[in-house]
C-alpha cells in the first residue's frame, strides 16, 4: 500500500505534505507525490509548449516535496501525470494501491468548490480510495 499526495506548492498543498508525511511514516508506507499536469487546450505547437512548461513546473514542485519527505525519512515516488489533478490522483491511487489520497484545500466555500470544480470536491465524487482533505491554515 501507499499514500498518494496531490502536490502543487500551494499553501494548502504544503500543509497537506506534512500530514501525508505523518501518515506515510505512521504506516511505514511509500509516499507517492503526484502533480496533475494537463495543460488547457489541445491543439498546435502552443499546446505542446504549454504542456512542457506545466510539466517542468510540476517536476520542480515535486522536487521540493521530495526534499521535505527525505528529511523525515519517508520513501517517495514522483509522478507528473498528463491529466487533470483529480483524474491523475485517482489513477495513481489505483496503480499504487493507495490507503488514502491526501490533498490540501484553498479554504474556499463548499459552494464555490462545487461550482468551479475544486480537486478535493471532484475527488470526493470520483475516488474509491478514501480522501483526506487538509484545510489551509487560518
Amino acid at each position: 500500500m501507499s499514500v498518494v499526495l496531490g502536490y502543487d506548492e500551494s499553501p494548502g498543498a504544503v500543509r497537506a505534505l506534512h500530514v501525508a508525511i505523518e501518515v506515510s511514516a505512521a504506516f511505514g508506507e511509500q509516499l507517492v507525490l503526484v502533480y496533475g499536469a494537463a495543460a488547457p487546450g489541445a491543439l498546435g505547437e502552443e499546446y505542446a509548449a504549454h504542456r512542457d512548461a506545466v510539466q517542468e513546473a510540476g517536476r520542480t514542485a515535486l522536487g521540493h516535496a521530495v526534499a521535505v519527505a527525505d528529511e523525515a525519512g519517508v520513501r517517495t515516488t514522483v509522478e507528473v501525470i498528463d491529466q487533470k489533478p483529480a483524474e491523475a490522483l485517482v489513477e495513481a491511487a489505483t496503480r499504487h494501491a493507495a490507503r488514502v489520497i491526501v490533498v490540501g484545500s484553498w479554504g474556499e466555500s463548499p459552494l464555490r468548490g462545487a461550482l468551479l470544480g475544486s480537486t478535493p470536491h471532484k475527488l470526493l465524487h470520483l475516488s474509491r480510495t478514501p480522501v483526506l482533505c487538509v484545510p489551509t491554515e487560518p
